[in-house]
């Protein structure tokens, strides 16, 4: 279910495709950039190996540590239309990804019908708030789309509403289905006083969702040069930084959703690293988009020395920061006095796991009185709970959740950024030095890695342990129990037994032993597991309400 769980937080982006094949007499699905204005003159790819790859002055080469690194230049479409070719395989492989999900998701043809009626009257007005630079660059991409999926959608099409995909199985949730951690320390808090930060990006869409990523440089012909860790296809922005050392990171939220989809929050994120130098600029610019989901904005400012939250959702904004404070911590509720009556943001910081990982990154920050890059590495990695106590490994309530696409850390004052490699947050973290990166960029283009060799950041030991392979396994049988579950196929006991022993301190490993036996009327049994679940930390209330549910249930059953 824990798979199914996240995808579904996936569905609205997926399901909007479903959109396009329905729609063509829409104004929305006729819009296209003008791209009649700009001049490009870009040759044709050049393979230099089956890792590297140069056009002109742009380039893609995959380093040793399994890190695409992509470098782009120019106008919008010259941008968008790098970015493609270069790309184009890991584009239309996260296109694969992406698609193949949909079947697994709404199987039903009349459900699919359902959501093709709601969604068209959902994205009606989206392409009025996304920019003409952002659609151009869009729709560069989209020249190198398969054609596979055609059927579908025009490519183009299919890779604007991508963007959206976050927001929309946001809205249509209406849940924040993904743990995102993030902190800034600065002054007395770090070793050379200067400002450090610290972020897990956990938004999870099936293992191959996350196999590559790509850390983006772009030098546009307007705006500042940043990098940001993507995937093929988005240039939307997660997390990145710009070359005046402002940072963005996003944290999701909670609160009213309206019935219509504007702009994708990542292209928001996206116009602010690109044209913002300060927090106040950043403000500015997050003041004229009009958002459809509910998102924190972490932005860290090395011009300003500090960082501060941007809370925006569909209908009003908020500005968090600590003046006299070293430090700021975002989990996934809002902090800002706008937000401070919100009836949602209320229940989201009682019911979920938010405060928690909030007041996990309070202690463990608490602990240390000199970060560093390394150290705020090891608070990314961190696995345990509250006073360090054994939570299970893939709790929610853990900083490191073991499902992270990325985890990065920025030095913004030194333009110096690291960003995690597989698996999850667990390998190297490898380091960026954005001075060196975009300097002497003459037209040469680079045939191997930018990385700055000498401040990786080592693997984590716990990745060539036991305990991370019992866990791996874990997920599989994982799986394998919950399809078991859906599906009312029958499993041996061993398998129940072997779920719980791979994963002992994880309160889920019993409920869904305690589960499969009461779907098989084994009351007793059921009884057993539930009550060891009970014991453990789990992760939200309304889990913890329907395990006890189910215990009440089975002891009830099981005597009668």
């Amino acid at each position: 279910m824990r798979n199914k769980y996240y995808f579904l937080y996936f569905l609205g982006g997926l399901c909007t495709l479903f959109v396009l094949t329905s729609c063509g007499i829409s104004k929305s699905l006729k819009d296209r950039p003008d791209v009649g204005n700009y001049h490009v003159n870009l040759p044709e790819r050049t393979q230099i190996s089956d890792s590297t790859f140069v056009l002109g002055a742009n380039f893609l080469t995959k380093n040793k540590h399994g890190l695409w690194e992509l470098y782009v230049e120019g106008n919008p479409l010259e941008r968008g239309m790098a970015i493609g070719s270069l790309t184009q395989e890991l584009l239309q492989k996260q296109e694969k990804v992406f698609l193949s999900k949909v079947n697994d998701l709404v199987p039903s043809k009349t459900k699919q019908a359902l959501l093709r009626s709601f969604l068209k009257y959902y994205n009606r007005k989206m392409y009025k708030h996304v920019t003409e630079e952002y659609k151009t660059e869009i729709y560069g991409v989209s020249q190198y789309s398969s054609d596979t999926f055609n059927s579908i959608a025009p490519p183009y099409l299919r890779a604007l509403y991508l963007h959206s995909a976050h927001d929309i199985g946001h809205a249509l949730q209406d849940l924040a289905l993904v743990g995102c951690s993030s902190f800034a320390v600065w002054d007395a808090k770090t070793e050379d006083g200067e400002l450090l930060i610290g972020r897990n990006f956990d938004f999870y869409a099936g293992d191959a969702f996350a196999e590559e990523k790509i850390v983006a440089f772009v030098n546009p012909s307007e705006g500042y040069k940043f990098m940001s860790v993507t995937w093929g296809g988005m240039i939307g922005v997660v997390s990145g930084m710009n070359d005046q050392g402002l940072t963005v990171t996003i944290n999701a939220g909670k609160s009213k959703i309206p019935l219509t989809a504007k702009t994708p929050i990542s292209l928001v994120t996206r116009e602010i690293l690109q044209y913002a130098s300060t927090i106040a600029e950043a403000i500015e610019i997050a003041k004229k988009r009009e958002v459809f989901v509910s998102e924190a904005i972490f932005i860290g400012s090395a011009n300003d020395k500090e960082a501060a939250l941007i809370e925006v959702s569909p209908h009003k904004l908020g500005v968090y920061d600590v003046p006299n404070e070293h430090q700021l911590v975002c989990s996934n509720h809002f902090q800002s006095d706008a937000f401070s009556e919100d009836k949602r943001n209320i229940k989201q910081i009682a019911e979920s796991h938010s405060q928690y990982r909030y007041d996990r990154m309070e202690e463990l920050l608490s602990e240390e009185n000199k970060l560093n890059p390394t150290k705020a590495v090891a608070i990314l990695r961190n696995k345990e709970g509250l006073n360090d106590k054994p939570i299970g490994y893939g709790n929610e309530k853990a900083l490191n959740q073991l499902l992270a696409h990325h985890g990065i850390v920025f030095q913004p004052e030194k333009l110096r950024v690291w960003v995690s490699t597989n698996p999850y947050q667990l390998g190297e973290f490898v380091a960026y030095d954005l001075n060196e990166v975009f300097k002497n960029r003459d037209g040469t283009p680079s045939e191997e890695s930018v990385a700055s060799k000498n401040l990786t950041i080592a693997e984590d030991p716990f990745a060539t342990s036991e305990a991370f392979q019992k866990y791996e396994a874990y997920r599989v049988l994982e799986r394998e129990v919950e399809a078991a579950i859906e599906e009312k196929t029958v499993l041996k006991a061993k398998k129940l037994s072997e779920l719980q022993n791979y994963n002992p301190e994880y309160w889920k490993a019993y409920y869904l032993a305690g589960y499969y036996y009461y779907e098989h009327k084994q009351f007793s049994e059921a009884a057993k597991a539930f009550e060891k679940a009970k014991e453990k930390e789990i992760t939200t209330v309304p889990d913890r309400e329907r395990v006890e549910k189910y215990l009440k249930k089975s002891i009830r059953k099981a005597t009668q």
